[in-house]
């Protein structure tokens, strides 16, 4: 038997949450390391540069750091439970939802925990820092990085004035995928896809652990609280994804949705990242390039523009131009469906990667990390 991966990351982690639920249901064996100042110090940076996570060490002894290489690389290791469906239109709607799940869902994220869940979320990252330490000075190192990360806010776009759009579109999104999950234990049907494994990371590390958006979510939705557990604790055998390659038609409506104010972020996002790339041949955009307008819910509100999310888009865009012309043309109702017929029409001119498009931290804060300083890019 092989040795077993190792995750370093955290229960209150956005990613992690992903990466883990992703190991869970794949059955891939892994031992998880909660990632402490000292596990920063000696492990994470040295061997990635970064004070990011999570960080999978593979047993082949290499590093590997986005989750969605991670998952990505990981998925070939063994044909249990793809994480890409092999049609056309599922394929699409698990990368689509991967992609806003990771991108979009940060608003809500960030604003239930730095909004309504400071307190526990301090406590929770000065114990997960120094684990040994006392209660008082576990508060006291969680309320220091707490500061940082709240203070990233403006830069998303959470702000009193868009926080009533970004609560509206989540418990939108709140009733629609548990209305769905009333027929469908998983995104697509009856087995977990990339698309679930997205949607673990807000939903999960945020929004089920942080006591105030927990007893939302519990309240407002049982069933999302079920699938929640149900990715964390898997069951013994799965279901099929739903028959014909459908999509099913509530997936569909929330993915619509979503999207709906995603994409002229994204399509914005695309435009600088692009002129940017151009005008500065060779060069690796920084974490932020300038600012964009948006509204999310009917609320209008100023964030900046990361050019991370253009190597995401890629993947979608990517996936669709690999079709073969009749997958294509079968995919191209759902595309219709779900609004994204221009954006999938729009070429990509200028094409970035996970190294020239600056990772995101996790989630994306903005400033820079501290080398050095323990964990500096969670929240």
């Amino acid at each position: 038997m092989s040795e077993p991966y190792r995750l370093y990351g955290a229960h209150l982690s956005y990613y992690t949450g992903k990466v883990r639920a992703f190991l869970l249901n794949k059955r891939l064996a892994f031992d998880e390391v909660l990632s402490t100042e000292e596990v920063y110090r000696e492990i994470i940076l040295p061997k990635t540069g970064v004070n990011f996570i999570p960080v999978l060490g593979h047993p082949d002894g290499r590093v590997i750091q986005d989750t969605s290489d991670i998952i990505d690389e990981l998925d070939g290791a063994s044909p249990f439970n793809p994480a890409y469906p092999p049609t056309p239109r599922q394929r699409l709607a698990a990368i689509l939802a991967e992609i806003v799940a990771d991108e979009w869902f940060v608003l809500p994220a960030m604003h239930y925990r730095w909004t309504k869940n400071r307190d526990f979320a301090a406590l929770g990252f000065g114990a997960a820092s120094r684990p040994n330490a006392g209660l008082a000075e576990q508060r006291e190192i969680g309320e220091k990085l707490c500061a940082r990360f709240a203070g990233s806010l403006p830069f998303l776009g959470v702000s009193p004035e868009t926080a009533p759009g970004i609560e509206a579109e989540y418990e939108a999104f709140l009733d629609l995928f548990g209305e769905h999950l009333k027929t469908h234990r998983y995104l697509l049907g009856d087995r977990p896809t990339l698309g679930d494994y997205g949607l673990m990371g807000p939903l999960y590390a945020h929004q089920f652990r942080d006591p105030r958006s927990g007893e939302i979510m519990h309240l407002r939705s049982p069933r999302v609280v079920a699938w929640i557990e149900r990715m964390n604790m898997p069951p013994a055998t799965y279901g099929d994804l739903a028959p014909g390659d459908e999509v099913p038609p509530l997936a569909v409506a929330l993915l619509k949705r979503q999207w709906a104010d995603f994409w002229p972020v994204l399509r914005g996002t695309l435009d600088a990242t692009e002129a940017w790339i151009e005008a500065n041949p060779g060069a690796a955009p920084p974490r932020a390039i300038g600012k964009q307008a948006f509204t999310v819910g009917g609320c209008a509100g100023e964030r900046l523009i990361f050019p991370y999310s253009q190597w995401m888009w890629q993947r979608a865009a990517d996936a669709y131009a690999a079709l073969a012309a009749p997958d294509r043309a079968a995919a191209a109702p759902f595309i219709e469906a779900v609004g994204l017929a221009d954006a999938f029409a729009r070429p990509i001119r200028r094409r970035g990667d996970a190294t020239t498009c600056t990772p995101r931290a996790d989630p994306p804060d903005v400033p820079p990390p501290r080398p050095g300083r323990g964990p500096s890019d969670r929240s």
